[in-house]
Protein backbone atom coordinates (compact mmCIF):
# COMPACT_ATOMS: atom_id res chain seq x y z
CA UNK A 1 0.00 0.00 0.00
CA UNK A 2 0.77 3.47 -0.32
CA UNK A 3 2.30 5.14 2.62
CA UNK A 4 1.82 8.48 2.50
CA UNK A 5 3.78 11.24 5.01
CA UNK A 6 1.79 14.18 4.58
CA UNK A 7 4.25 17.19 5.94
CA UNK A 8 2.35 20.33 7.32
CA UNK A 9 1.39 23.07 4.38
CA UNK A 10 3.20 25.85 6.42
CA UNK A 11 4.45 26.58 9.92
CA UNK A 12 5.75 29.85 11.20
CA UNK A 13 9.31 30.65 10.01
CA UNK A 14 12.08 30.36 12.29
CA UNK A 15 14.11 34.02 12.04
CA UNK A 16 17.41 32.75 12.31
CA UNK A 17 17.40 29.83 10.75
CA UNK A 18 17.63 29.92 6.85
CA UNK A 19 15.64 27.42 4.74
CA UNK A 20 17.58 24.70 2.96
CA UNK A 21 14.31 23.58 0.68
CA UNK A 22 12.13 24.87 -1.98
CA UNK A 23 8.70 23.74 -2.62
CA UNK A 24 10.06 23.74 -6.38
CA UNK A 25 9.79 20.86 -8.28
CA UNK A 26 13.01 20.24 -8.58
CA UNK A 27 12.79 19.37 -4.71
CA UNK A 28 11.23 17.39 -2.63
CA UNK A 29 10.08 19.02 0.68
CA UNK A 30 9.12 16.63 2.08
CA UNK A 31 12.43 14.58 2.93
CA UNK A 32 14.14 17.90 4.39
CA UNK A 33 14.90 18.66 7.73
CA UNK A 34 11.84 19.13 9.87
CA UNK A 35 12.97 22.60 10.70
CA UNK A 36 12.71 24.13 7.53
CA UNK A 37 9.57 26.21 6.77
CA UNK A 38 8.22 28.12 4.24
CA UNK A 39 6.50 31.77 5.06
CA UNK A 40 3.52 32.70 3.67
CA UNK A 41 2.07 36.50 4.48
CA UNK A 42 -0.60 38.33 3.83
CA UNK A 43 -1.34 42.05 3.43
CA UNK A 44 -4.12 43.28 5.42
CA UNK A 45 -4.45 46.18 3.19
CA UNK A 46 -6.70 44.16 1.10
CA UNK A 47 -8.89 43.26 4.25
CA UNK A 48 -9.56 47.09 4.86
CA UNK A 49 -10.87 47.88 1.12
CA UNK A 50 -13.87 45.23 2.07
CA UNK A 51 -16.85 45.04 4.29
CA UNK A 52 -17.48 42.72 7.56
CA UNK A 53 -18.66 39.98 5.75
CA UNK A 54 -15.93 39.97 2.77
CA UNK A 55 -13.94 40.83 5.69
CA UNK A 56 -14.90 37.40 7.25
CA UNK A 57 -14.52 35.24 3.85
CA UNK A 58 -11.04 36.32 3.37
CA UNK A 59 -9.83 35.27 7.31
CA UNK A 60 -11.58 32.01 7.05
CA UNK A 61 -9.81 31.58 3.10
CA UNK A 62 -6.35 32.76 5.07
CA UNK A 63 -6.57 30.19 7.86
CA UNK A 64 -7.94 27.39 5.65
CA UNK A 65 -4.89 27.89 3.39
CA UNK A 66 -1.80 27.81 6.01
CA UNK A 67 -0.49 31.49 5.83
CA UNK A 68 1.12 31.97 8.68
CA UNK A 69 1.64 36.08 8.98
CA UNK A 70 0.23 39.31 8.69
CA UNK A 71 1.32 42.45 7.30
CA UNK A 72 -0.03 45.33 9.24
CA UNK A 73 -0.72 49.07 8.95
CA UNK A 74 -0.54 51.92 10.61
CA UNK A 75 -4.33 52.39 9.93
CA UNK A 76 -5.13 49.32 10.81
CA UNK A 77 -3.09 48.03 13.79
CA UNK A 78 -5.68 48.07 15.95
CA UNK A 79 -8.41 46.76 13.73
CA UNK A 80 -6.31 43.96 12.86
CA UNK A 81 -3.65 43.07 15.49
CA UNK A 82 -6.14 40.68 17.23
CA UNK A 83 -8.25 39.21 14.58
CA UNK A 84 -5.57 36.52 13.75
CA UNK A 85 -4.75 33.23 15.78
CA UNK A 86 -1.94 33.38 18.32
CA UNK A 87 0.24 31.55 15.92
CA UNK A 88 -0.09 33.86 13.47
CA UNK A 89 3.10 36.22 13.00
CA UNK A 90 2.88 39.88 13.24
CA UNK A 91 4.46 41.77 10.86
CA UNK A 92 4.03 45.46 11.45
CA UNK A 93 5.08 48.06 8.81
CA UNK A 94 6.27 51.26 10.17
CA UNK A 95 6.27 53.80 7.35
CA UNK A 96 7.60 56.36 8.93
CA UNK A 97 9.52 57.83 11.87
CA UNK A 98 6.39 59.63 13.14
CA UNK A 99 4.82 56.28 13.48
CA UNK A 100 7.69 54.58 15.56
CA UNK A 101 6.59 55.63 19.06
CA UNK A 102 3.23 54.24 18.42
CA UNK A 103 4.22 50.93 16.80
CA UNK A 104 6.89 50.09 19.69
CA UNK A 105 3.79 51.00 22.73
CA UNK A 106 1.81 48.45 20.47
CA UNK A 107 4.03 45.39 20.79
CA UNK A 108 4.92 46.06 23.99
CA UNK A 109 1.22 46.03 25.33
CA UNK A 110 0.59 43.13 22.73
CA UNK A 111 3.66 40.78 24.06
CA UNK A 112 2.61 42.16 27.52
CA UNK A 113 -0.67 40.27 27.20
CA UNK A 114 0.77 36.90 25.80
CA UNK A 115 1.18 37.48 22.53
CA UNK A 116 4.45 36.60 20.12
CA UNK A 117 6.96 39.07 19.26
CA UNK A 118 6.24 40.86 16.31
CA UNK A 119 8.68 42.10 13.68
CA UNK A 120 8.92 45.36 12.47
CA UNK A 121 9.00 45.91 8.94
CA UNK A 122 9.80 49.68 7.11
CA UNK A 123 11.74 50.54 3.83
CA UNK A 124 13.12 53.81 6.36
CA UNK A 125 16.23 52.00 7.84
CA UNK A 126 16.13 55.20 10.68
CA UNK A 127 13.02 53.47 11.97
CA UNK A 128 14.82 49.56 11.38
CA UNK A 129 17.67 51.21 13.53
CA UNK A 130 15.23 52.02 15.91
CA UNK A 131 13.43 48.92 16.00
CA UNK A 132 16.89 47.15 15.98
CA UNK A 133 17.87 48.72 18.90
CA UNK A 134 14.92 48.23 21.68
CA UNK A 135 15.49 44.56 20.58
CA UNK A 136 13.04 43.72 17.71
CA UNK A 137 13.08 41.90 15.28
CA UNK A 138 13.48 43.60 11.95
CA UNK A 139 12.23 43.22 7.88
CA UNK A 140 13.84 45.61 5.88
CA UNK A 141 11.12 46.37 2.70
CA UNK A 142 12.91 47.47 -0.65
CA UNK A 143 11.68 47.64 -4.09
CA UNK A 144 13.83 46.71 -6.96
CA UNK A 145 13.40 48.92 -10.11
CA UNK A 146 17.41 49.78 -10.94
CA UNK A 147 20.77 47.91 -10.45
CA UNK A 148 21.42 50.08 -7.38
CA UNK A 149 18.25 48.99 -5.52
CA UNK A 150 19.22 45.27 -6.75
CA UNK A 151 22.14 46.00 -4.56
CA UNK A 152 20.84 47.99 -1.80
CA UNK A 153 18.36 44.93 -1.25
CA UNK A 154 21.30 42.44 -0.10
CA UNK A 155 23.75 44.85 1.06
CA UNK A 156 21.66 46.29 3.63
CA UNK A 157 19.56 43.41 3.99
CA UNK A 158 22.21 41.28 4.94
CA UNK A 159 21.67 43.35 8.55
CA UNK A 160 18.18 42.02 9.25
CA UNK A 161 16.15 39.31 9.98
CA UNK A 162 13.88 39.02 6.66
CA UNK A 163 14.06 41.21 3.83
CA UNK A 164 10.70 41.88 1.79
CA UNK A 165 11.25 42.52 -2.13
CA UNK A 166 8.97 43.88 -4.60
CA UNK A 167 10.13 44.43 -8.25
CA UNK A 168 9.21 46.25 -11.56
CA UNK A 169 9.51 44.28 -13.81
CA UNK A 170 7.68 40.89 -14.41
CA UNK A 171 11.50 39.39 -14.69
CA UNK A 172 12.76 36.57 -12.06
CA UNK A 173 16.37 37.14 -12.87
CA UNK A 174 17.14 40.10 -10.00
CA UNK A 175 14.71 37.79 -7.55
CA UNK A 176 17.72 34.65 -8.90
CA UNK A 177 20.27 37.70 -8.03
CA UNK A 178 19.07 38.28 -4.28
CA UNK A 179 18.62 34.42 -3.52
CA UNK A 180 22.16 33.36 -4.43
CA UNK A 181 23.67 36.55 -2.40
CA UNK A 182 21.35 35.60 0.38
CA UNK A 183 21.45 32.18 0.87
CA UNK A 184 24.33 31.21 2.44
CA UNK A 185 22.94 33.81 5.37
CA UNK A 186 20.24 33.26 8.20
CA UNK A 187 18.30 35.90 6.45
CA UNK A 188 14.89 35.42 5.28
CA UNK A 189 13.99 36.13 2.06
CA UNK A 190 10.18 37.10 1.55
CA UNK A 191 8.74 38.10 -2.29
CA UNK A 192 5.61 40.26 -2.84
CA UNK A 193 3.54 38.83 -5.19
CA UNK A 194 0.52 41.01 -5.05
CA UNK A 195 -3.11 38.71 -6.21
CA UNK A 196 -0.31 36.58 -8.63
CA UNK A 197 -1.15 33.04 -7.74
CA UNK A 198 1.39 31.83 -10.32
CA UNK A 199 3.83 34.02 -9.23
CA UNK A 200 3.62 33.10 -5.81
CA UNK A 201 4.26 29.46 -6.98
CA UNK A 202 7.12 30.56 -9.14
CA UNK A 203 9.06 33.01 -6.60
CA UNK A 204 8.99 29.42 -4.11
CA UNK A 205 10.81 28.00 -6.40
CA UNK A 206 12.92 30.36 -8.14
CA UNK A 207 16.99 28.66 -9.24
CA UNK A 208 15.66 25.44 -7.03
CA UNK A 209 16.24 27.08 -3.63
CA UNK A 210 13.06 29.97 -4.36
CA UNK A 211 12.30 32.60 -1.83
CA UNK A 212 11.43 31.93 1.82
CA UNK A 213 8.32 32.75 1.79
CA UNK A 214 5.89 34.99 -0.10
CA UNK A 215 3.25 38.00 0.94
CA UNK A 216 -0.08 37.88 -1.04
CA UNK A 217 -2.67 40.46 -0.90
CA UNK A 218 -5.18 38.14 -2.37
CA UNK A 219 -8.85 39.89 -2.34
CA UNK A 220 -10.84 37.33 -3.21
CA UNK A 221 -11.23 33.53 -1.03
CA UNK A 222 -10.94 31.72 -4.35
CA UNK A 223 -7.08 33.07 -4.47
CA UNK A 224 -6.49 31.35 -1.16
CA UNK A 225 -8.05 28.13 -2.40
CA UNK A 226 -6.39 28.21 -5.74
CA UNK A 227 -2.92 28.59 -3.95
CA UNK A 228 -3.36 25.84 -1.61
CA UNK A 229 -4.00 23.60 -4.53
CA UNK A 230 -0.97 24.63 -6.34
CA UNK A 231 1.06 24.59 -3.37
CA UNK A 232 0.07 21.19 -2.37
CA UNK A 233 0.60 19.54 -6.10
CA UNK A 234 4.48 20.79 -5.49
CA UNK A 235 4.19 19.96 -2.10
CA UNK A 236 4.43 16.04 -2.73
CA UNK A 237 4.14 12.95 -0.53
CA UNK A 238 6.47 10.23 -0.48
CA UNK A 239 5.78 7.02 -1.87
CA UNK A 240 6.75 3.45 -0.11
CA UNK A 241 9.09 1.45 -2.53
CA UNK A 242 9.16 -1.93 -2.41
CA UNK A 243 10.97 -5.33 -3.84
CA UNK A 244 9.38 -7.82 -5.43
CA UNK A 245 10.27 -10.99 -7.17
CA UNK A 246 9.50 -11.42 -11.15
CA UNK A 247 7.39 -14.61 -11.64
CA UNK A 248 8.01 -14.64 -15.63
CA UNK A 249 7.96 -13.00 -18.28
CA UNK A 250 6.15 -13.34 -22.23
CA UNK A 251 6.70 -12.20 -25.85
CA UNK A 252 3.64 -10.38 -26.82
CA UNK A 253 4.20 -9.51 -30.48
CA UNK A 254 3.57 -5.90 -31.31
CA UNK A 255 1.54 -3.56 -29.95
CA UNK A 256 1.54 0.45 -29.14
CA UNK A 257 3.89 1.68 -26.37
CA UNK A 258 4.92 4.88 -25.57
CA UNK A 259 7.67 6.98 -24.26
CA UNK A 260 7.07 9.61 -22.01
CA UNK A 261 9.49 12.83 -22.65
CA UNK A 262 9.22 15.36 -19.84
CA UNK A 263 10.74 18.55 -19.54
CA UNK A 264 13.05 17.47 -16.64
CA UNK A 265 16.52 15.93 -16.30
CA UNK A 266 16.12 12.33 -14.19
CA UNK A 267 18.38 10.90 -11.72
CA UNK A 268 20.49 7.82 -11.65
CA UNK A 269 18.17 6.28 -8.91
CA UNK A 270 15.05 8.00 -10.13
CA UNK A 271 12.18 7.01 -12.85
CA UNK A 272 8.05 6.87 -12.74
CA UNK A 273 6.04 3.80 -11.67
CA UNK A 274 3.70 1.97 -14.25
CA UNK A 275 1.54 -0.76 -14.05
CA UNK A 276 -1.33 -2.50 -15.66
CA UNK A 277 -3.33 -2.55 -12.97
CA UNK A 278 -4.70 -0.46 -10.28
CA UNK A 279 -2.99 -3.00 -7.85
CA UNK A 280 0.35 -1.31 -8.33
CA UNK A 281 3.58 -1.08 -10.91
CA UNK A 282 7.02 -1.53 -11.21
CA UNK A 283 9.75 1.38 -11.19
CA UNK A 284 10.97 2.24 -15.23
CA UNK A 285 14.22 3.30 -15.68
CA UNK A 286 14.93 6.63 -17.25
CA UNK A 287 17.75 6.83 -20.51
CA UNK A 288 20.48 8.21 -17.85
CA UNK A 289 22.49 5.14 -18.58
CA UNK A 290 25.14 4.08 -20.69
CA UNK A 291 24.12 2.27 -24.19
CA UNK A 292 26.35 1.64 -27.25
CA UNK A 293 24.28 2.49 -29.60
CA UNK A 294 22.16 5.90 -28.95
CA UNK A 295 23.05 9.07 -26.78
CA UNK A 296 21.65 9.26 -23.56
CA UNK A 297 18.22 10.98 -23.45
CA UNK A 298 18.06 11.30 -19.23
CA UNK A 299 14.46 13.49 -19.80
CA UNK A 300 12.94 9.98 -21.15
CA UNK A 301 11.17 6.96 -19.84
CA UNK A 302 10.14 4.09 -22.16
CA UNK A 303 7.42 3.85 -20.08
CA UNK A 304 4.70 0.91 -21.12
CA UNK A 305 2.14 -0.19 -23.45
CA UNK A 306 -0.74 2.70 -24.08
CA UNK A 307 -3.07 0.78 -21.42
CA UNK A 308 -0.46 1.39 -18.75
CA UNK A 309 -1.39 3.45 -15.41
CA UNK A 310 1.13 6.10 -14.85
CA UNK A 311 0.79 6.61 -10.60
CA UNK A 312 0.73 9.62 -9.18
CA UNK A 313 1.93 10.09 -5.44
CA UNK A 314 -1.68 11.67 -4.52
CA UNK A 315 -3.55 7.96 -4.99
CA UNK A 316 -4.51 9.32 -8.56
CA UNK A 317 -3.58 7.42 -11.95
CA UNK A 318 -3.72 8.45 -15.33
CA UNK A 319 -2.88 6.01 -18.75
CA UNK A 320 -0.73 6.52 -20.53
CA UNK A 321 -2.70 7.31 -23.51
CA UNK A 322 -4.25 10.24 -21.48
CA UNK A 323 -0.96 12.15 -21.11
CA UNK A 324 -0.01 14.84 -23.12
CA UNK A 325 2.54 18.49 -23.06
CA UNK A 326 1.67 19.63 -20.06
CA UNK A 327 0.26 16.75 -17.66
CA UNK A 328 1.80 16.69 -14.47
CA UNK A 329 3.32 12.97 -13.77
CA UNK A 330 5.52 11.57 -10.19
CA UNK A 331 8.93 10.96 -10.41
CA UNK A 332 10.13 8.66 -7.74
CA UNK A 333 13.20 7.47 -6.95
CA UNK A 334 14.49 4.23 -5.26
CA UNK A 335 13.95 5.40 -1.61
CA UNK A 336 10.15 7.05 -2.24
CA UNK A 337 11.20 10.64 -2.48
CA UNK A 338 9.14 12.12 -4.88
CA UNK A 339 8.66 15.46 -7.12
CA UNK A 340 6.05 16.75 -9.86
CA UNK A 341 7.27 16.97 -13.46
CA UNK A 342 6.01 17.29 -16.54
CA UNK A 343 5.60 16.25 -19.66
CA UNK A 344 7.08 17.56 -22.66
CA UNK A 345 5.70 15.09 -25.42
CA UNK A 346 4.29 11.20 -25.42
CA UNK A 347 6.27 9.20 -28.43
CA UNK A 348 3.95 6.56 -29.09
CA UNK A 349 5.13 3.95 -31.68
CA UNK A 350 4.16 0.03 -32.82
CA UNK A 351 6.95 -1.95 -31.33
CA UNK A 352 7.22 -5.68 -29.86
CA UNK A 353 6.18 -6.12 -26.06
CA UNK A 354 6.86 -7.90 -23.66
CA UNK A 355 4.57 -8.87 -20.23
CA UNK A 356 6.28 -8.74 -17.17
CA UNK A 357 5.11 -10.45 -13.87
CA UNK A 358 6.00 -9.65 -10.33
CA UNK A 359 5.16 -10.26 -7.26
CA UNK A 360 5.54 -8.50 -4.15
CA UNK A 361 5.90 -9.81 -0.36
CA UNK A 362 2.48 -9.47 0.13
CA UNK A 363 1.10 -11.46 -2.20
CA UNK A 364 0.09 -8.50 -4.70
CA UNK A 365 0.50 -9.62 -7.94
CA UNK A 366 0.94 -6.66 -10.23
CA UNK A 367 2.59 -6.47 -13.93
CA UNK A 368 3.45 -4.42 -17.13
CA UNK A 369 3.84 -4.66 -20.67
CA UNK A 370 6.82 -2.90 -21.95
CA UNK A 371 8.85 -2.82 -24.91
CA UNK A 372 10.22 -6.07 -25.94
CA UNK A 373 14.39 -4.95 -26.35
CA UNK A 374 17.55 -5.14 -24.52
CA UNK A 375 17.48 -1.51 -24.02
CA UNK A 376 14.29 -1.06 -22.22
CA UNK A 377 15.48 -1.49 -18.27
CA UNK A 378 13.75 -1.25 -14.78
CA UNK A 379 15.36 -0.98 -11.44
CA UNK A 380 16.79 -4.30 -9.54
CA UNK A 381 15.88 -4.31 -5.85
CA UNK A 382 19.58 -2.78 -5.58
CA UNK A 383 18.16 0.02 -7.67
CA UNK A 384 20.71 -0.50 -10.73
CA UNK A 385 19.40 -0.66 -14.04
CA UNK A 386 18.36 -4.15 -15.44
CA UNK A 387 17.69 -4.79 -19.18
CA UNK A 388 14.22 -6.59 -19.48
CA UNK A 389 14.76 -8.71 -21.91
CA UNK A 390 17.66 -10.28 -19.27
CA UNK A 391 15.19 -10.64 -16.56
CA UNK A 392 14.49 -14.44 -15.12
CA UNK A 393 11.83 -15.76 -12.37
CA UNK A 394 13.44 -15.14 -9.19
CA UNK A 395 14.94 -11.96 -9.87
CA UNK A 396 14.22 -8.99 -7.09
CA UNK A 397 12.91 -5.22 -8.79
CA UNK A 398 11.56 -1.82 -7.52
CA UNK A 399 8.13 -1.22 -7.36
CA UNK A 400 4.66 -0.86 -4.89
CA UNK A 401 1.46 -1.91 -4.27
CA UNK A 402 -2.05 0.04 -4.21
CA UNK A 403 -5.14 -0.68 -3.22
CA UNK A 404 -6.76 -1.14 -6.51
CA UNK A 405 -9.70 0.24 -7.94
CA UNK A 406 -10.07 3.49 -9.69
CA UNK A 407 -12.26 5.74 -11.45
CA UNK A 408 -11.16 8.26 -14.17
CA UNK A 409 -8.12 8.04 -12.05
CA UNK A 410 -9.28 8.37 -8.63
CA UNK A 411 -9.09 5.82 -6.16
CA UNK A 412 -12.41 4.53 -5.05
CA UNK A 413 -13.46 1.75 -3.02
CA UNK A 414 -15.04 -0.84 -4.69
CA UNK A 415 -15.04 -4.72 -5.77
CA UNK A 416 -12.68 -4.99 -8.52
CA UNK A 417 -11.09 -8.00 -10.20
CA UNK A 418 -8.22 -7.16 -12.74
CA UNK A 419 -5.90 -9.48 -14.40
Amino acid sequence: MIDVQVKPLASIPEIGRKRRNSVSALHDAASEPSNSAVALWYDTRALSRHEADRRAALIAAFAASGFNGVLLHPDNWHEFLRTFDADVLRILDVEAQSDWDSAQALCTEFVAAGGGAPCIASADGAVLALAREAGWRTCMRKHVDDAATLGESYEEGVDHDVVMVSFKDPTNIPLELVIAELHGTDVQLIKEVGTDVDDAIIALGVLELGSDGVIAAFDDPAQFEAFRMRLLSVGTPTLQIQAGTVVGTRHLGLGYRACIDTTHMFEPDEGLLVGSTSTGGVLCCPEVFHLPYMELRPFRINAAAVHSYVFHANERTNYISELKAGSQVTAVNAAGRCRQVYVGRIKTEIRPLLLIEVRFDGGELVNIVMQDDWHVRIFSAEAKPRHITELCPGDRVLGFTSRPGRHVGVQVDEHIIEC
